[in-house]
């Protein structure tokens, strides 16, 4: 239940050519404390509870829990949110022995995109794709939680100003 990944902004829509899913996914959060997030999840087709806890340091790694939870259920907890909705579709993209996760942000976030790579362990190396940019692990601004408290474009996209648009 513990999760460990790093995050990246993206530098082109290459990842695009190599994704071999795509998914819609609407989110929102009953609380919005990163020290404690609780999130509700439409994504496709299933509704997901998950409760994230405080990040480490270094922002790699953070106590996860999910549980599908039908999506009838999910699409009426998402009434309850507080802050707003994320929209987002996300691309699967295999590298070697791991596959990154694609978050092309929909609404009030249109103009982000992130990349999250999963891993065992925090040292664990990976292929960085050439479309990889800047990494962003442990930058709290690019947590969902904190998308979720922000109206909207978040204010640090002129830094991302290569991200796909």
């Amino acid at each position: 239940m513990q999760e460990i990944e790093r995050k990246f902004l993206v530098a082109s829509n290459n990842f695009i050519s190599q994704s071999t899913r795509v998914q819609s996914i609407v989110q929102g959060y009953l609380n919005l404390d990163p020290d404690r997030a609780v999130r509700i999840r439409v994504q496709d087709d299933k509704g997901v509870l998950t409760i994230k806890g405080k990040s480490n340091q270094s922002g790699t790694s953070r106590f996860e829990w999910e549980q599908v939870i039908p999506v009838e259920e999910a699409q009426k907890l998402l009434l309850l949110i507080e802050g707003n909705l994320i929209k987002k579709k996300r691309y699967l993209i295999p590298v070697k022995n791991h596959c990154f996760e694609v978050d092309v942000f929909e609404g009030a976030h249109k103009g982000l995109t992130l990349a999250e790579i999963e891993l065992s362990h925090e040292n664990e190396s990976f292929e960085k794709p050439a479309w990889l940019g800047k990494e962003v692990t442990g930058n709290t601004a690019y947590y969902n939680v904190s998308l979720a408290k922000n109206q909207g474009p978040p204010s640090f996209l002129e830094e991302s100003a290569d991200s796909p648009q």
